[in-house]
């Protein structure tokens, strides 16, 4: 089926518009920090002895993420006192939130979690705090430098930026301290947040910006009612979806869940395992990461074809199914092609099934609160496996690694009933085979 010529972005035009080199570079700026206070630093922190009931409770610190929402609105109204004068609302709290995670990774590099782990507590929280604040910067960002026809293209730039940003976080800064040090690693990576830096003071005040500053009734300190920021989106999703909302929420909150209780768990394992760092990196971290992204481009593919629904559910039973692969590794031992399989069947599961929840997200927003619905979704989808992660160290000293992986596959259970009765009762929620999205729905972006 062929695409009319006015939707098919001419070569050129692409390459020529610099709002896309600007947002290659703020989604890899993005993506930096993530790794760095998640499966990376628990490397770290088992390979210094930190045992792994603590490694699971210190991921607690990766809850900025879920909860950004709560501060959205206040990033959104309110102006950095002095510094949005000079570059903008957006820019004044995109540098603000920069700044902050370059100092919490140098105070990473600096820390010693074997003799000191109350610095590498407080450092890893500002950097999860700053990235997550940097995330709705550059959200916001994106929406107000692009109109929606270019939002796709944003979208797509945004997590190309975002994925190289993996792969030094992951495969770079082990290969780093393998070779020299975790000091050096995590300094190395602090450094690399001036990409990011360079790019938001290339990027120029957006219309918005312009627009409050020649507006004489702007006010700095004017915070956004409860009503407006968070009870109008959600009694919109609660008349749009009536009782069935219960159940889309509860699919929401269980779809990712197996991912991020088990990938909390999956460093510690190789480590205990006896892989070298290289192993890790080159293995899961480098080689990992582009079977991630085919498994993204697949989920795309799927969601256009099959429809939203049919993907959504081989997701969810593939996501899950896939740490049986782990639970293998577990039980086999240190095989390296035992690691490359298990990495190759987890990651494009897991990034078949991200494309396809946030899609369905997508399809639940509407015009009116499109930004804010979806930050309230998207912060549902991880709060769960955020909580229950952080106890995922106390299940695997329980009983084992083994029965852990095994046990967080059967979460594919509800995740396909879930799926089944949503798909059944909400008909206006699916994308037809050859259906495309939206412009809206694909100016999202969270890999």
């Amino acid at each position: 089926m062929s695409l009319p010529a006015k939707r098919i972005p001419l070569l050129a035009d692409i390459l020529t518009d610099r709002r896309l080199a600007l947002m290659l570079a703020l989604g890899f700026s993005s993506g930096l920090p993530f790794l760095l206070i998640f499966s990376t630093q628990s490397a770290w922190l088992r390979e210094v002895g930190i045992s792994r009931t603590e490694i699971g409770l210190l991921s607690y610190v990766a809850l900025a993420y879920t909860f950004k929402f709560l501060w959205a609105p206040i990033i959104d109204a309110v102006d950095v006192p002095g510094l949005a004068k000079l570059v903008g609302r957006r820019r004044a709290w995109m540098l603000l939130a920069q700044i902050g995670v370059a100092i919490g990774l140098a105070g990473l590099a600096f820390g010693d979690p074997a003799h000191a782990l109350a610095w590498t507590i407080a450092s890893a929280f500002l950097v999860a705090f700053m990235a997550a604040t940097q995330d709705v910067v550059v959200d916001g960002w994106r929406i107000d430098a692009a109109p929606s026809e270019r939002q796709g293209m944003m979208s797509a730039t945004y997590q190309l930026g975002y994925r190289l940003a993996l792969l030094c976080a992951g495969a770079g800064a082990l290969y780093i301290a393998d070779f020299v040090s975790w000091k050096a690693a995590y300094l190395t990576m602090s450094a690399m947040m001036a990409i990011g830096l360079c790019a938001c003071l290339l990027s120029g005040k957006t219309p918005q910006d312009k627009a409050r500053a020649s507006s004489p009734s702007t006010s700095t300190l004017a915070f956004p009612s409860l009503a407006s920021s968070f009870v109008e989106p959600l009694a919109d999703l609660v008349r749009r979806k009536g009782p069935m909302l219960v159940i889309i929420l509860a699919l929401v909150a269980l779809y990712r869940l197996p991912d991020f209780v088990s990938g909390v768990m999956a460093n510690p394992l190789y480590i205990d395992l006896g892989f070298t760092k290289s192993d890790i990196a080159t293995v899961s971290k480098l080689y990992g990461v582009w079977v991630g992204i085919a498994g993204a481009f697949a989920g795309g593919f799927a969601v256009s074809r099959m429809g939203l629904m049919p993907s959504l559910l081989c997701g969810g039973i593939a996501a899950s199914a896939s740490h049986l692969m782990l639970a293998l590794l577990a039980q086999s031992g240190p095989r390296i092609e035992l690691l490359t399989l298990a990495i190759s069947v987890e990651n494009f599961a897991s990034g078949f099934a991200g494309t396809a929840l946030i899609a369905y997200m997508s399809s639940l927003t509407s015009p009116a609160f499109a930004a804010t619905q979806y930050a309230l979704l998207s912060s549902l989808y991880a709060l769960p496996g955020k909580l229950v992660g952080g106890l995922s160290g106390l299940m695997v000293d329980s009983f084992g690694y083994p029965a852990f992986f095994a046990t967080t596959s059967l979460i594919g259970i509800p995740v396909a009933v879930l799926c089944l009765i949503v798909w059944r009762n909400s008909p206006e929620a699916k994308i037809e085979p050859g259906e495309e999205l939206s412009s809206r729905e694909k100016s999202v972006a969270r890999p």
